[in-house]
C-alpha cells in the first residue's frame, strides 16, 4: 500500500480535523503527519497496529529459530569451546 500526496497532514489540520482522518484510517488509510514540514507521526488503524505487531514478534522468533539452528550446526561441526574453560582463559588473561 503506498502513501498518497492526501494521506500525508500537516499536525495544524490534522488536530482540526482528526474526527474525519480517523473515519478514513477505520476505513483502510493511513496518515502521515507533519510538524514543521517533516514527519512526525503516523495515524493507522489499530487492528493493522496488532497486525505490525504480531508480525514483528513473528520475524523475531524466526531469527530465534535461526540462530538456534546455527548454533547446532556448530555444535555437529565441531565448532564450539567449553564455556568454563574459556571464561577461566580470559580471566588468566586479563590478570596478567
Amino acid at each position: 500500500m503506498g502513501i498518497l500526496a492526501s494521506d500525508v497532514v500537516p499536525f495544524s489540520q490534522a488536530r482540526a480535523n482528526l474526527s474525519d482522518l480517523a473515519e478514513q484510517v477505520k476505513g483502510g488509510a493511513e496518515k502521515i503527519i507533519t510538524k514543521n514540514g517533516e514527519s512526525y507521526v503516523a495515524l493507522i488503524n489499530a487492528e493493522r497496529l496488532d497486525y505490525y505487531h504480531r508480525l514483528e514478534r513473528e520475524r523475531i522468533h524466526l531469527l530465534l529459530i535461526d540462530e538456534a539452528a546455527q548454533g547446532l550446526d556448530d555444535v555437529a561441526a565441531g565448532r564450539v569451546k567449553d564455556a568454563r574453560q574459556t571464561i577461566q582463559r580470559i580471566k588468566r588473561r586479563r590478570a596478567a
